[in-house]
């Protein structure tokens, strides 16, 4: 047995032995690490929670973009539905077949591209030095998608949650997998059924971790009993 496998902890080495774990079953003994040690309660008062703000300055591409279906998602995305967090770039996805002239907008409006994506898509950077990421999609829901985006306090076209929760569960990180909880735990109940809705039209297979997220994010909102 090598070094690197000796150090691949039990729990995982159970799932996958050579501990390469696939992306769902990654997310999946997360969610089961979590179900275990939930306990009621975040530690955040319910009015931050609530709170939506747009406090953190980023381009507005509106202007830029007029025509060319876009929507904001990664962490900018989710200050629409949960309360505003630090983040490093603000990503947007759009139409592969829009993403050529998408770029030559941005390219015409000061935005240089430093490199391609690991995914379709480039980083691009704006004439004030703020990082923007140009997904290039082809998902099957994308045009159902950008055709009905929500909007975020700054009035940003912002992906619609049932979506964004789709493309959290496939980039699979840690810190998705704390958004996707938040995020569900504090979405009214017309929300949560168009989020079931969509995730059993487009990944069927994820809908037991969707209730389990939605679970995780709900017990997280409950005000723990006193002591």
């Amino acid at each position: 047995m090598s070094s690197l496998h000796s150090q691949i902890p039990p729990a995982i080495a159970r799932i996958a032995p050579d501990g390469n774990l696939t992306p769902r079953q990654k997310r999946r003994f997360l969610i089961e690490m979590s179900l275990r040690r939930q306990k009621p309660g975040t530690g955040s008062g319910h009015d931050f929670m609530r709170r939506r703000t747009a406090d953190i300055h980023w381009p507005d591409l509106r202007e830029i973009l007029l025509g060319v279906p876009w929507a904001i998602v990664g962490g900018v995305a989710t200050r629409a539905y949960m309360p505003e967090r630090v983040t490093k770039d603000m990503d947007i996805l759009v139409h592969q077949e829009d993403g050529s002239d998408a770029i030559e907008r941005l390219k015409r409006a000061g935005y240089t591209v430093v490199s391609k994506l690991a995914v379709p898509g480039f980083l691009t950077r704006s004439p004030e030095g703020v990082d923007l990421d140009v997904i290039f999609g082809k998902y099957h829901w994308i045009k159902e998608a950008l055709a009905h985006p929500e909007k975020d306090p700054a009035g940003y076209p912002v992906l619609g949650l049932p979506y964004l929760i789709i493309m959290k569960m496939e980039a699979n990180r840690g810190r998705d997998l704390g958004d996707m909880t938040t995020m569900l735990g504090w979405a009214e109940e017309e929300t949560l059924n168009k989020v079931r809705e969509i995730v059993a039209r487009y990944s069927p297979e994820d809908i037991g971790d969707i209730e389990s997220l939605i679970f995780i994010g709900q017990k997280e909102r409950e005000i723990p009993p006193e002591t």
